[in-house]
């Protein structure tokens, strides 16, 4: 495993919050909005942000925007995500966590290059998973 990272949600405001963040933090801050990416979405996605990182060595945090019209409850608004260092990694973890879960996102190949799924585990805790594919 590469690493854990808590990863946050916010409703529209993910950019104001790194910011401020990163300006608390330092670091470097990278934000990629939905806007921004290839594809149909729907169009009061706006200036949502489809993910930001905030780094600073060895440390990161991470978030996004939710999408329009999603469930959003402040509190509860943070997952764990896993960077795996493999496809074999990451159906094992995804399996093992989610067992007696609920899987929100199944495992998939994303437009970013990645093997990604979500899930919330049997204790309500909710997990993303990851694991770039080697670059070509």
């Amino acid at each position: 495993m590469k690493g854990i990272t808590t990863y946050l949600n916010f409703d529209g405001n993910c950019r104001e919050a790194m910011e401020f963040y990163g300006k608390c933090l330092g670091g470097d801050l990278r934000i990629n909005r939905f806007a921004d990416m290839p594809g149909n979405l729907p169009p009061d996605t706006g200036d949502r942000v489809m993910h930001a990182q905030l780094t600073n060595g060895a440390r990161t945090l991470m978030a996004s925007d939710t999408m329009p019209g999603m469930p959003f409850q402040v509190g509860n608004n943070f997952s764990i995500a896993i960077e795996c260092e493999s496809i074999a990694e990451i159906d094992k973890l995804f399996a093992v966590l989610g067992e007696k879960g609920k899987v929100g996102m199944p495992l998939q190949d994303t437009n970013w290059g990645a093997r990604f799924g979500m899930l919330t585990d049997q204790f309500g805790v909710r997990w993303m998973f990851n694991y770039e594919h080697p670059k070509r």
